[in-house]
């Protein structure tokens, strides 16, 4: 992608695109602070475990010495007997490796959480490209693990050397030691080493934590185009849902229309509002609102009321004030009972005088 693409992403990432970088098992973890959780269970394997696990390996391998007149050496027996030490030592260095595991099991959930991401495992035929991979090789990406991994390494052998110098002295008087003191000297010099190499992997997993999460998040950075496109995939295309709300709004308008010819009377303005009203003695306790309009809308309403023969009555503040508090097929408030139970008076009289259809005016 060219510069002048990235530099125009400059809006933060949406949720969904962070979601789908998460399908994709795009986080932005740190393998450093993996590496650094691995060490400390390597440390505090070794502090913890190593007396408990040399104490159970020198005894069982004591116990197979001390029998050693009555092991068979045959083709057929030794493999058999290789196979049961291999297990019994792995059972005891069992804890020190599922703590390993533990730990960067945990380094690795707590940074991103649980993630299920089946095309990490999918193989993918691109990245065993000869092409793919030069790039990658010589990418600017690349490089900075390349000097980053120099730059651990080069600490990490100065730490470890500086902590291993003070003890090289004793080195030149270990053969007049017995070998249990001197596995402890080098015991107590290798956790010497790897508390200094614990220290400065602390340093490095956190700035690359921090690196890793500032990259992260630049790469997921997005333009106001993308944010508009996702946006519109999301929402669906603006114009084609003013378009769906046009057609809604006509059908609607196409029911409430076919409601009118329903009423027992519609109230105007005259001309500007049309409200058509339902009342039903017998099963309703109040009138109920079938349709209402403005402009060209109530002219229909008042057309439709003609052409059925219902009484048009005008009264503008009550054809107003009933436009404004009421929606369809709603009964009419409280507050209007009194005028509009005038007007439904004047409609049934009207009724039985026969003079159903004539325009009235009631103020």
């Amino acid at each position: 992608m060219s510069d002048e693409d990235d530099s125009q992403k400059t809006e933060e990432p949406t949720d969904r695109k962070l979601a789908k970088a998460r399908e994709k098992g795009q986080t932005g973890s740190s393998q450093e602070v993996k590496s650094w959780a691995v060490l400390l269970g390597a440390g505090a394997g070794l502090s913890l475990l190593a007396p408990w696990m040399m104490s159970r390996t020198t005894i069982y391998i004591a116990g197979i010495f001390e029998h050693v007149e009555d092991i068979e050496l045959s083709p057929s027996i030794l493999p058999k007997m290789l196979g049961e030490i291999s297990f019994e030592v792995g059972l005891i260095l069992a804890p020190f490796f599922g703590m390993l595991i533990l730990l960067a099991i945990i380094s690795n959930v707590g940074q991103s959480g649980v993630i299920f991401a089946p095309s990490k495992i999918m193989p993918d035929f691109k990245k065993i490209s000869p092409m793919a991979g030069f790039k990658r090789m010589f990418s600017a990406r690349s490089v900075i693990e390349f000097l980053k991994g120099l730059f651990k390494l080069t600490i990490l052998g100065y730490v470890s050397y500086s902590m291993a110098v003070p003890s090289m002295t004793d080195f030149a008087v270990m053969p007049d030691f017995e070998i249990l003191a001197i596995l402890d000297r080098m015991y107590v010099v290798v956790l010497s080493i790897v508390a200094g190499a614990l220290m400065v992997m602390f340093v490095v997993a956190a700035l690359d934590f921090a690196y890793q999460k500032f990259e992260f998040n630049k790469s997921m950075k997005m333009s106001r185009q993308e944010i508009k496109d996702e946006h519109k995939d999301t929402e669906g295309d603006p114009h084609v849902k003013a378009r769906i709300r046009q057609i809604r709004a006509k059908r609607a308008q196409q029911r409430m229309m076919g409601n009118v010819p329903n009423a027992d009377v519609v109230i105007t303005n005259p001309t500007h509002f049309a409200v058509a009203l339902e009342y039903k003695m017998d099963n309703m306790q109040a009138p109920k609102l079938l349709a209402k309009g403005v402009d060209s809308l109530a002219l229909r309403i008042r057309e439709v009321a003609e052409e059925n023969d219902i009484p048009i009555v005008e009264n503008p503040p009550l054809a107003r004030a009933l436009y404004a508090a009421v929606e369809l097929d709603e009964e009419i408030p409280v507050e209007h009972y009194q005028a509009v139970a005038e007007i439904i008076g004047y409609v049934m009289r009207l009724k039985g005088n026969n003079s159903v259809g004539n325009e009235q005016t009631i103020r």
